[in-house]
Parts: structure tokens; sequence; C-alpha cells
């Protein structure tokens, strides 16, 4: 591709014009200019952000994904979209991997597909890619993340994220409003809100497998101090690092709502927004994947598989397609204060040597 921009240049590009999930459209008009320029072939979704491209053909076939999507978080006072996972380096890195395999496609055995993929923020992109059936005839499936300061120094690369289950839930407290002077007449939603929290506190699992319940937004009254608001609605965030935890931290926290509820004789609802099962990580993608990390940053920055209480919906493509490989290459980079912090900041000069690595797992997956 000739005049391509720079790694560099496709960061700042997407860094300063985040978009959140399911709005992505810019990011791919973008992606989409820029692979116009190759021979890739490219192919838009008719219902939603994101694209496909390829180059090769044949079998064995494997992909490499990239999330689009931006964070909808308070950046110095100011609610707004901002790129405070590092999505913004992954398309970059994927970019820039697409490029250099886009040169040596005459010496490759098979296909890659590069997936561009919309809402893993909202853990939701994923299953719509895979109804859509683009994982259908794919081999192998490799991803990328970029790895918090206290898990891997820049440089370092692990070739696989164990990725625990998370789960989003609603919650909806239905009442009537009581005058201030007659508590007696309801029951003030945020107080049964904060008994609900108390009981949360007091859940004790396994303390070998990493865990947590939080309640992360919580809405009721209005501007009126003198009445006591009898609905509220509320969200969770629950982690587990295993499926059989995190069912069981569901039942507990089911419970807890059931008990609130019929102790006050108020009605309280509970459903899942979003559910991501534990990461399936298959163990020769993630031999194919060290290997690369070892010829390109050497046998010191080789780390193993991180376990991490974290979720993503990379991990739905195995889940929904059992057959398919797949790993998914952390990223060290001196990433602080951490992930979703609104400063996040990170070493950029690390994005390059991630493409390498990129392409080298493909390339030496295409070879068998």
């Amino acid at each position: 591709m000739e005049n391509r921009p720079t790694i560099k240049e496709m960061f700042d590009h997407l860094h300063n014009h985040p978009e959140v999930s399911w709005q992505e459209t810019k990011t791919t008009e973008y992606i989409a200019s820029l692979l116009e320029k190759t021979s890739a072939r490219v192919s838009r979704f008719d219902d939603c952000p994101g694209l496909i491209a390829e180059i090769g053909s044949g079998k064995p076939c494997v992909a490499v994904r990239a999330d689009l999507d931006a964070l909808w978080q308070e950046v110095d006072g100011e609610y707004k979209a901002n790129h405070s996972c590092g999505h913004d380096a992954h398309m970059s890195i994927v970019l820039e991997a697409l490029f250099m395999l886009e040169q040596k496609q005459g010496d490759m055995n098979g296909t890659v597909r590069f997936i561009f993929q919309p809402a893993e923020e909202t853990i939701e992109g994923a299953l719509k890619v895979v109804e859509k059936g683009v994982v259908d005839d794919v081999d192998y499936l490799y991803g990328l993340h970029l790895r918090p300061i206290q898990e891997l120094r820049s440089g370092q690369f692990t070739p696989g994220i164990q990725h625990g289950a998370v789960r989003f839930l609603e919650g909806k407290i239905t009442g009537e409003d009581a005058h201030g002077a007659r508590p007696h007449l309801n029951k003030n939603a945020i107080e049964l809100g904060a008994e609900i929290i108390h009981h949360l506190n007091s859940i004790h699992l396994d303390p070998m497998v990493p865990y947590s319940a939080k309640v992360t937004s919580f809405h009721s009254g209005g501007s009126n101090t003198n009445i006591i608001p009898g609905s509220a609605t509320f969200a969770m965030d629950l982690r587990a690092q295993t499926n059989d935890v995190m069912a069981e931290l569901m039942s507990k926290i089911e419970a807890i709502v059931d008990s609130v509820s019929s102790l006050h004789g108020t009605p309280l609802g509970l459903k899942v927004k979003s559910n991501v099962p534990a990461a399936i990580v298959s163990e020769d993608a993630v031999r194919k994947m060290e290997q690369a990390i070892r010829t390109v940053a050497g046998e010191d920055n080789v780390n193993p598989v991180i376990p991490s209480t974290g979720g993503d919906d990379f991990h739905y493509y195995t889940i929904k397609r059992p057959g398919l490989k797949a790993a998914m290459l952390g990223v060290g980079c001196d990433l602080k204060p951490g992930l979703h912090h609104p400063k996040m900041t990170f070493d950029q000069d690390v994005m390059a040597e991630a493409s390498q690595i990129l392409v080298k797992a493909v390339l030496e997956t295409l070879e068998g």
C-alpha cells in the first residue's frame, strides 16, 4: 500500500475520534478508506458498524480480531466517548499487521480474515459477528489486548489471557412515593438498595477463585427532598474466574433480591443485560502465539498465560463455535493507572512489535 499512514498516525486518528458501542460508523469508514488502497477483499455489515477484510485464499483460514468501540465516561468533568481500554491501539496494531501480511501474501497458503468488530464494551458485538457466519469456516482466531503495568512491563508479552466470566445485571425496585413526614406509608427504595448492597458484601465463596459483585449505578428520587422515593433502578457488575463460581454467585444474588422483596413486600426485578462466560483458550493456538513472541521479542519477554477477572466478548467466538482454536495476545506496554481509567496512558512504541508478533503467529499457523 503506497503512502499508507504509520501505525502512530493511525492510532492518533482513532484515539482522537472515539465512538461508543454500535455507533462506530466513522471508525468503520476510516478503516474502510485505508483498506480501499490495498488488495484486501472488504465486506461491510448491512445492519451495524464494523467490517471484514481478507487476503489470500483457501484453507486454512486464520482470523485476527480487533475491537472498535470506546467507553462513555467522565473526563475532566465532561462525559464523552473515550478510548481508555486500548481499542484504538488494537485497531492500529491489526491494521499494521494487515499491511505487512499483504506484502507476503504471495508466499501464503491459506486465507487471513481480519475482523473489525463493534460493541465489545457492551459484550454484544462478537455474538453479532458469530450470527453472521463470519467465523464458520475459521480454523484459528487471534486477538490482542493491552495489559496493565501490574501484569506486564513494556516489551513483555503473553500468548494467552484467561479471562473470567462477566455478567451485567439490571434491577428495578417498584413502589410508590410518600411524603417525607409519613415514612410509614411506603418503603424507601434507597434504603432497600442499601440493604441489597449490605448483603452483597456478605457473600463468601471459595477464596481461591477470584470473584466480585458490585452495584455500579443506582437511581432513585428527584429534586424534591420532601418525597420518599418508592422506585429505583440499579445495575450490577459480576465477575468470577470460572463459570461454576459465576453460577454460584448469581444464585446468591437472586436469593438476596428475592428475600429483600419478600421482607418488605416490594416488587424487585432483576434481569441479565449481558453475559460473557469464562475464556476457552486453545493450547495449540497459545503454543503458536508463544513461538511468535519468542521469535520477535526474545525468550526473556515471553510470559505465561495471564488469568484475569476482566472479561472480553472475544471468547464468545469459541463458546459458540467450539471447534475454533483461539488465543489472545497480551501486550505489555507500561499501561497505567489502569484499563478504563479516563487518563489511561501506555508506551505506544510497543505497537509495532505487537504487529510483528501477530504477523509471525499468522504465518506460522498457515504453515501448520
